[in-house]
């Protein structure tokens, strides 16, 4: 898996209708009627937010968490990484998207595809977890 930095995000503060009910996967006929409130995406994922940044991912290795090869990720570079975040994070160098595990003082990198083998954090290993995962974005019209 590789993950290409898109950086801060950058724009406007465009504010999106919101409907009160929830949508069915079948055919619904959404009214003006049911209209919430509007929300600002901005606002909604911290999109403005200094500690806040955008990658894009490439691979399959963390598809059994709902992440995909293209998906946007947003991430959080002030929320502290505890055991079970998925995380950027680079060892010895090496960007990738991985699940934290942490059992006593052992630090390794998990992927969410059974083909592929959990990264042990060695002694001699540099890690520098570069943010949490908070959410993804993914484009359907692929």
């Amino acid at each position: 898996m590789t993950i290409t930095f898109i950086g801060p995000p950058t724009g406007g503060r465009l504010r999106l209708p919101v409907y009160a009910f929830h949508i069915p996967a079948g055919f619904p006929s959404p009214a003006a009627d049911h209209l919430d409130r509007p929300i600002s995406l901005d606002e909604l994922f911290s999109l403005r937010a200094p500690h806040v940044y955008l990658v894009k991912v490439d691979g399959d290795s963390m598809r059994g968490a709902g992440i995909h090869s293209g998906d946007l990720l947003i991430v959080d570079r002030d929320k502290q990484a505890r055991h079970g975040d998925i995380v950027i994070a680079a060892i010895n160098g090496e960007p990738m998207c991985k699940r934290l595990h942490q059992c006593a003082d052992e630090l390794s990198l998990h992927s969410e595809n059974p083909a592929f083998v959990p990264r042990r954090v060695g002694e001699g290993d540099d890690l520098v977890i570069w943010g949490v995962v908070r959410y993804s974005v993914r484009d359907h019209a692929q």
